[in-house]
């Protein structure tokens, strides 16, 4: 089968697309050919070095992805071949204490697609079928394979970690990449009031226009003195981030007192000042987060297929252009996701 794959870490130079083996589905599992995937920041990582993440070379790229079922267990009573489904990239093992709590996103041995195994850049992918997910109705394969890793990774952050409210204030840095607008997209769909933050104008009038609530433009403006002017003074609920230390002293006092701030991400750098006298001061609660759960996942996908909710999409690559479409996810200039159309 065709896939993208790494063969070494540095830069595009590592990135081949060609023949792989296709994937032998086990007992449990489900081969899904795939229509689409999208690329994330960890596609990068994982092309620049990989560090502190076990994997073996050479590996598929690719964390979600959207399909049709080819081959299942013939006593799998949810799924049926042919069916249209999107993908969970963590592959939990379903027996720690983590997962029988039902909180598998926590797996201590959590295998994640395009991470630790070969992932969606490709034409055929196995995994177990609790991974696999029918599709909400309505939706086009690259706009529901984006579900499975932004807005999961949203969801989570904004209702599991900060218990977000309906009458609350949300702060989203960095609006324009995949997680912040779909944290701009689900906290508007939830009622609350969205203020957002971007070093370009353009990334700004697009989210007022899609209905943020108040823009901060963090190349002239001061984050903090900005938001407090936008909140009378008061500041907001919750911030939502996955910048890391450029921004984490200005998250903090955008918080009203006893607010919360919730990360996954430091593509800045990820050893920020503490500011801890703030933090204990004013009770601050800081949150970090990754992915979701399974039943997060299927929480998402039924607000879905109810709303007119649908992912950004930046731009479309095929699949022998997944290094391009990596240099477009690099080059943050893009609003929305950068998605792979395979087949």
């Amino acid at each position: 089968m065709k896939a993208a794959y790494l063969t070494g870490h540095g830069g595009n130079e590592v990135v081949a697309v060609g023949e792989r083996p296709r994937p032998v589905r086990r007992s449990g599992e489900v081969l899904v050919r795939l229509r689409a995937a999208t690329v994330n920041r960890v596609d990068l990582y994982m092309r620049d070095s990989g560090a502190g993440i076990t994997h073996t070379l050479p590996m598929i790229m690719g964390l979600d992805g959207a399909g049709v079922i080819e081959e299942l267990d013939a006593d799998e009573g949810a799924l049926q071949i042919g069916q249209r489904v999107v993908l969970h990239p963590g592959i939990a093992c379903g027996r720690c204490e983590f997962c029988l709590r039902g909180d598998d996103v926590l797996c201590t041995s959590m295998r994640v697609l395009g991470e630790h195994r070969d992932g969606s850049f490709a034409e055929y992918v196995s995994l177990p079928a609790r991974n696999v997910f029918a599709l909400p109705q309505g939706f086009d394969d690259v706009q529901v394979a984006a579900l499975g890793v932004n807005h999961l990774t949203a969801w989570r952050m904004l209702f599991t970690q900060a218990r977000l409210q309906v009458h609350e204030t949300v702060l989203v840095f960095g609006i324009g990449g995949g997680v912040s607008l779909a944290a701009m997209q689900l906290a508007k769909a939830a009622g609350a009031r969205v203020l957002v933050t971007s070093r370009d104008a353009a990334k700004l009038e697009r989210a007022l226009q899609m209905g943020a609530d108040g823009a901060v433009h963090s190349a002239t403006q001061d984050i903090a003195r900005t938001v407090l002017d936008l909140t009378g003074g008061r500041g907001v609920d919750v911030v939502i981030e996955n910048v890391g230390a450029a921004v984490w002293s200005a998250a903090l006092k955008c918080l009203v007192r006893g607010g919360r701030l919730v990360t996954c991400g430091a593509t800045s750098g990820d050893q920020p000042g503490a500011d801890l006298r703030r933090m204990f001061i004013r009770q601050l609660k800081v949150f970090g987060s990754t992915l979701g759960s399974f039943a997060e996942f299927r929480d998402l996908l039924a607000l879905c297929a109810r709303s007119p909710l649908r992912p950004v999409i930046d731009s479309r690559y095929a699949l022998d252009q997944v290094p391009e479409a990596l240099t477009r996810l690099a080059s943050g200039q893009q609003f929305g996701k950068v998605a792979i159309e395979i087949g």
